[in-house]
């Protein structure tokens, strides 16, 4: 039925909660786990690129070592269960389209995602990104709450 599972996850509590029922899912399926984090490019301003540059970078590292921190406890857990795990990453303001297109890209079959996660009170009175995925995804999409 399913044999590649995208767990998108942003290190939240219900992430990881949510990544431990796609990983459990997985196990009794047979069928292996993408795990993919979303990271927020930093925004700058076009007249001080310059001043921002190494601002910037170094962002990108701390933002980098994040995400494969957090790739690397879904793998983990993955393992211990017996289920192949590889993970992956991408910048993006709209974690949702990079969700999405990542499944896409990896040809999975069913996303396994949390209702809540880290927010912003802004993103919060936009909608969840759960609800984002939703509403655009043709994937099958098992919500955990």
């Amino acid at each position: 039925m399913f044999s590649h599972i995208l767990v998108p996850t942003d290190g939240s509590d219900y992430a990881m909660h949510a990544a431990e029922l796609g990983i459990g899912l997985a196990r009794s399926l047979g069928a292996r786990i993408y795990a993919f984090h979303v990271l927020a490019p930093l925004a700058t301003v076009a007249y001080l690129s310059d001043v921002i540059q190494h601002t910037e970078d170094s962002h990108v590292e701390r933002a980098v070592v994040r995400a494969q921190h957090r790739l690397a406890e879904i793998e983990e857990m993955a393992n211990k269960a017996g289920v192949a795990c590889h993970g992956g990453y991408a910048f993006d303001r709209r974690p949702y389209v990079a969700i999405v297109g990542a499944a896409k890209k990896q040809h999975c079959d069913l996303i396994v995602m949390s209702t809540h996660g880290y927010a912003t009170f802004d993103r919060m009175l936009l909608g969840s990104e759960t609800n984002r995925v939703l509403g655009c995804c043709d994937i099958p999409v098992l919500v955990c709450h």
